[in-house]
């Protein structure tokens, strides 16, 4: 795997392979026209040596034959060669400090080479001139001197390196990570969008169509005995069933989202529970006030009151039924009451008080439900203002 260091350092070598070429073209000439005889062409072979691996490496990166280190170790051997020679050591010197941080990968090879290539330029300047003041003086004061300044810029530019490939690996965990987030939100969105959905077809398609299944029932049991009644409560299945087209209009994209009827609050609630008490038979005390409320209100008052009527139809047996709305100094508050069997409450486990529950506290609000069994249950929606 190449690592962002890797790719940092390979972007350098290559500016560096035409400068390398050019200078090492510059020391052939200076070789060819300061030194003479066998001494020249042993340099000119070293340089040589030197400068062919170092254009094997560039061209054949992966050579089976030319690796890395082994270019820093002819590197090493030239080194030590020219400087027994006395010719062009210190130009090659300088020349090549970068190969050894570019080829050695890690800092620890890179000083090891280095400190090698030291050590040989000492010991063939040392062999060539001896314990002398010019071997003092030239080569073991310009040799440290070159090697301190390459460890130093060496590791500067190392740590400039890991630093940049630090940074871009924060930033591609930042960009992953900001990803991730994104995905999740959007299915967080999804989920949020399913479970509204979900609490809309419940509290209006599905309680349409037990509404219609329960007039269906009975309009069938009334057909030999009371003509009537099962002609009124097949007209009540025609516009129950309209509503529900409606409804399921609405759901998928009409202009009145979430299904808010026109007209007041009292008056939405009104024909609300007219419906019910024809449809179900039952006494339905309503006590509606005319109030002024956003959108969000209305739906959700709308909502807890068809869920609250139809768990009356379905659960609760009761005779009398009680529907109050009202205008509170601290908010809306809606209650339903009804005179049945009643039921614990722990014990619930429906979808529609769940729902009720969810949709008021969308709004800040809160359901309150109270009840024993064969005492009746008393529903209060409360929405603040």
């Amino acid at each position: 795997m190449v690592t962002t260091a890797d790719a940092l350092w390979a972007t350098s070598l290559r500016r560096w392979n035409v400068v390398c070429r050019l200078l090492f073209a510059a020391m052939a000439v200076g070789i060819t026209a300061l030194s003479q005889g066998a001494d020249r062409y042993a340099a000119l072979a070293l340089l040589g040596s030197v400068a062919l691996c170092f254009v094997v490496l560039d061209r054949r990166p992966a050579h089976p034959v030319v690796r890395p280190h082994g270019y820093l170790a002819v590197l090493v051997i030239a080194l030590a060669g020219l400087a027994y020679l006395g010719t062009s050591y210190a130009a090659l010197f300088m020349v090549t400090l970068p190969h050894y941080w570019m080829f050695g990968r890690t800092p620890r090879i890179s000083l090891a080479f280095l400190g090698l290539a030291t050590t040989g330029t000492l010991l063939g300047g040392w062999v060539r001139q001896g314990w002398s003041g010019k071997f003092f003086g030239e080569t073991v004061v310009g040799t440290l001197i070159v090697v301190a300044v390459g460890v130093l810029i060496g590791l500067w530019a190392r740590a400039v390196v890991e630093q940049s490939s630090e940074r871009a690996r924060l930033i591609m965990e930042l960009e992953r990570t900001q990803a991730e987030l994104t995905q999740a939100h959007l299915r967080q969105g999804a989920a949020e969008e399913r479970e509204r959905m979900a609490r809309e077809i419940h509290d209006t398609l599905a309680q349409g169509f037990a509404s219609i299944v329960v007039l269906a029932e009975a309009a069938r049991d009334g057909l030999a005995t009371d003509p009537a009644r099962s002609a009124r409560q097949l007209v009540s299945i025609e516009s129950t069933a309209r509503e529900n087209l409606a409804e399921a209009r609405e759901l998928v994209g009409s202009a009145r989202p979430g299904g808010a009827h026109p007209g007041s609050v009292a008056q939405t609630l009104q024909r609300i529970v007219d419906r019910f008490a024809e449809d179900t038979g039952l006494t339905v005390d309503a006590e509606l006030a005319d109030l002024d409320c956003d959108q969000q209100t209305r739906i959700a008052l709308l909502r807890c009151t068809q869920e609250a009527l139809a768990n009356v139809r379905k659960h609760a047996r009761a005779s009398t039924v009680g529907v109050l709305l009202a205008r509170r100094p601290h908010g809306v508050e809606l209650e339903v009451t009804d005179d049945g069997t009643g039921f614990v409450v722990g014990a619930s486990t429906g979808f529609g008080l769940d729902g009720m529950r969810k949709r008021l506290a969308e709004l800040g609000g809160r359901l309150t439900v109270t009840s024993s069994v064969g005492d009746g249950t008393r529903i209060l929606a409360v929405i603040p203002a």
